[in-house]
């Protein structure tokens, strides 16, 4: 007989102990999130058993992957994306999707996976987690040397790429997977996205041209702010308006998360003003950091179960080919950019860990039903290794670089 805990209690037990294996791992220089998944495992069905997963709980993580995906959204400046695509950036940009994107698809082909779990295996290789990645960055004081900057760029392409091909794989859930069906879905889906993307570029030109000639914007949303009476104001728009792109993109048959992530974007210092942005930054930031983020990581590990992967082959296959085709990705794209030799494999080893955004999708795939508990628990299992042991490797990498690519920036 087994005694189910109410579900606060389950709350209580799941948010104390990620928190407190949370703060043990980033005393050791560590993302918290991987004590917060720790934490799960151990609570969960694979070891104690003390909490196993509950609708209830899938509830509180879908909110903590709508604000991760919110403070994304909110690091993401427009122009880097811009910049992205202008010259020899570009070629980086899509040598270090692609490389990994099609050598997974390559693994889930060789071993045989279903069509779609191939696609998402290959989509969880490719990304580049930009939040884990700024903060390794941090820690190493490299974030802005000319590297830094550049392997920031190139996992914001990554994030948003990634998002957009998960739209299109989501729409292709109910099809019968034939090619005709396949081809006219993602289509349809693709064009969907493009004019849905098109309009927030437009949005975003037309509040920069009006911006240039003063804050009429800034000023315009600060009035609107008071005329408001309530203190929580600021926080009630913003999330109004995070809301409407995400239903619009519900509306559209898109995850919520993709309208969330492009609508945060887009929401900047121009139209918000400092302060406003700040403000928000925090609130949404300990709201979700201190709450909601450590419940969503911690259920991952509940999800999580160590038995059900039988093939360690396919475990190990994944590993290698996360590892290898990220580096080999990155290096030849930088190399074909111009880069030396060593600044290119930096950038390959910088644009390793996957963490958060990963392991995202990897849960989106999973509660729809298009990946099994195996493969979940196995690319759990790479975003968890690549983001501890992304931070050693890029700190071997950074020796012997030349100054003028890995030193910061003076002050005058």
């Amino acid at each position: 007989m087994s005694f189910e805990l109410p579900f606060f209690t389950n709350l209580l037990i799941l948010l104390v102990t990620a928190k407190v294996f949370g703060e043990v791992f980033e005393r050791f220089k560590q993302p918290a999130m991987v004590g917060e998944i720790i934490a799960g495992i151990i609570l969960g069905p694979s070891l104690l058993s003390i909490i196993h997963p509950t609708q209830d709980i899938s509830v509180i993580s879908e909110l903590g992957i709508f604000l991760l995906v919110i403070l994304a959204g909110l690091e993401v400046n427009v122009d880097d994306i811009l910049k992205s695509l202008k010259g020899r950036g570009l070629i980086i940009s899509i040598m270090a999707f692609f490389v990994p994107l099609i050598s997974g698809f390559a693994v889930g082909y060789f071993f045989g996976l279903e069509l779609m779990t191939t696609m998402f295996v290959g989509l969880c290789i490719a990304i580049t987690a930009l939040p884990v990645t700024i903060r390794i960055l941090m820690d190493l004081g490299k974030l802005n040397t000319e590297i830094g900057r550049k392997i920031i760029t190139v996992a914001i392409f990554d994030d948003v790429v990634a998002l957009a091909i998960l739209g299109v794989l989501l729409n292709l859930q109910d099809t019968n997977m034939s090619f005709t069906a396949v081809a006219l879905v993602a289509s349809i889906s693709l064009l969907k996205l493009v004019v849905f993307i098109a309009v927030l570029v437009l949005s975003y030109y037309t509040v920069k041209k009006i911006t240039l000639k003063g804050n009429f914007v800034e000023n315009t949303f600060n009035k609107a702010l008071l005329f408001i009476k309530g203190k929580e104001s600021l926080f009630a728009i913003f999330f109004a308006f995070i809301l409407l792109f995400s239903s619009i993109t519900e509306a559209l048959g898109f995850h919520f998360i993709i309208g969330a992530f492009f609508a945060s974007m887009l929401l900047n210092e121009s139209i918000l003003g400092r302060d406003n942005l700040k403000t928000i930054e925090k609130t949404t930031g300990s709201l979700a950091m201190g709450f909601l983020a450590p419940i969503f990581f911690a259920s991952i590990g509940l999800e999580f179960d160590i038995a059900a992967i039988h093939q360690i082959d396919l475990l190990i296959a994944i590993l290698l080919v996360s590892y290898v085709s990220k580096i080999i990705g990155g290096y030849v794209g930088s190399s074909l950019a111009g880069l030396p030799k060593k600044v290119a494999l930096v950038m390959g080893i910088g644009l390793n860990a996957r963490g958060i955004m990963e392991l995202v999708i990897a849960n989106i795939a999973y509660k729809a039903g298009l990946i099994n508990n195996e493969i979940f628990s196995i690319l759990v299992i790479m975003g968890v290794l690549t983001t501890l042991t992304t931070p050693m490797m890029l700190k071997w990498s950074f020796k012997d670089i030349k100054e003028e690519y890995a030193a910061n920036p003076k002050c005058n």
